[in-house]
């Protein structure tokens, strides 16, 4: 006898396309929510699924994907637990509307690309590739992981207040050194996103 399958945990949106395309995982940055990004992934690939996750955390009451201590400065141990959370919430949702782990790209913003890195450094077989907007380095792994198949899209903003500086290089150099296709993409601006972020994660999408 067939029995229900478990519930999904994490509060999320899925907007369907059609079978074997490109899933966007949509990852909102603090104080966003699951509605968040749909319009920018509806604008950087038109057509694609979009599987969008609000953050389980709250931080004065503005969902968050972890926990931390100061700005800029992270909670390792709930960041490690939220990490593995999320990785096998997403796991269980691909199960439950079909998607392949090799089609899906993970496209954060702030707090929503800090877990987007940390997932793939950490769980790298559920995520095809990550287009991280205003990054930081979320942990530095004992082990480096094997990431030659993975693509990376990292977007920064040359005068961004709120990454430390040398955050951006650094994790270049981090996906680099794991075996990771990387571009990245400093551009004139701080932390908030301007059409040509926009512009620069199509032009990558199209690309993959």
């Amino acid at each position: 006898m067939m029995t229900d399958p478990l519930p999904l945990e994490m509060i999320h949106r899925f907007i369907p396309a059609t079978p074997g395309s490109t899933t966007l995982l949509l990852l909102h940055g603090t104080g966003g929510d699951e509605n968040d990004l749909i319009p920018l992934g509806q604008m950087v690939m038109p057509g694609a699924a979009l599987l969008s996750v609000r953050g389980s955390v709250l931080e004065n009451g503005m969902p968050r994907f972890f926990r931390r201590i100061a700005e800029g400065v992270f909670d390792l141990p709930d960041l490690k637990r939220r990490t593995q959370e999320l990785a096998d919430f997403l796991l269980q949702a691909y199960g439950r509307y079909g998607i392949s782990a090799d089609q899906v790209i993970a496209l954060g913003y702030s707090n929503g690309a800090n877990i987007a890195s940390s997932v793939l450094l950490s769980r790298p077989e559920v995520l095809a590739g990550v287009a991280l907007l205003r990054p930081m380095v979320p942990f530095v792994p004992a082990a480096l992981p094997d990431l030659r198949k993975k693509r990376v899209l990292i977007a920064a903003g040359k005068d961004d207040p709120t990454v430390p500086p040398g955050q951006v290089d650094q994790l270049a150099e981090l996906l680099r050194k794991s075996g990771a296709h990387v571009t990245l993409q400093v551009t004139p601006g701080g932390h908030g996103l301007a059409q040509h972020d926009v512009d620069s994660v199509k032009a990558w999408l199209k690309n993959l």
